[in-house]
């Protein structure tokens, strides 16, 4: 499903005419890309209630901008440094013939299950939420789903094992061996361990050294 979003051409442009918007209750931006780049101006609590679901991030967008439709990614957007407001964004035009270079949110399923888990007592921790892909704009997965049903405890999960969806490759930067999860005793748990066992040995040792108890008087 394509995820549309409504913008105005932006006539006036500079910090005191950016200022005046956002007492508005609007956001400026810019659309770049192929052709001139075009300033616009967005409702703010619309984009604001965009900007906090995932795909938001990860889609080819539909911008329409006072009535005509482009594709677009969201490259770009500012927060006000301690208030919930959007400052600024921005979106670059998409060609459907040209590849993008695009970041990608990772699912993970079945970390519940997984032996090192359920058996091992251990924790999930995911090193990437993120990949860096490339592909055409029809290739764009919304996520990456990476299943730790097999997981091992002292095991991870890495680049190499992913299988990535037809026509999306990885960014240059991604290596085979970099681990994406891995599950791990809990350091918590891994020192509880350690403190008992030496207390168990202090108390051996302590046994050890105290003196053999007399034997009875006999009468």
């Amino acid at each position: 499903m394509t995820i549309e979003i409504s913008a105005t051409k932006r006539q006036v442009q500079g910090t005191g005419a950016s200022r005046r918007l956002r007492k508005a209750n609007l956001v400026p931006g810019i659309v770049y890309g192929a052709g001139e780049a075009t300033m616009i101006e967005l409702d703010h609590n619309t984009l604001y209630y965009a900007l906090r679901k995932e795909a938001f991030h990860a889609s080819i967008l539909s911008l329409d901008m006072d009535g005509k439709k482009e594709s677009v990614l969201l490259r770009d957007f500012q927060m006000h440094p301690f208030r919930q407001q959007v400052q600024h964004i921005d979106f670059q035009r998409v060609d459907a013939k040209k590849k993008v270079h695009i970041k990608v949110p990772l699912h993970f399923i079945n970390g519940e299950i997984a032996p090192g888990v359920k058996v091992g007592g251990g924790k999930i921790t995911h090193v990437l939420n993120e990949l860096d892909v490339v592909c055409l704009p029809s290739d764009l997965p919304a996520h990456i789903e990476i299943d730790l049903g097999s997981l091992e405890l002292g095991h991870s999960v890495h680049i190499a094992d992913i299988k990535l969806p037809k026509g999306v490759e990885l960014a240059h930067h991604h290596h085979a061996s970099d681990a994406v999860a891995t599950v791990q005793v809990p350091r918590g748990a891994v020192e509880a361990a350690a403190d008992a066992a030496a207390a168990e040995a202090a108390a051996a040792a302590s046994a050890a050294a105290a003196p053999a108890a007399a034997p009875a008087a006999k009468k």
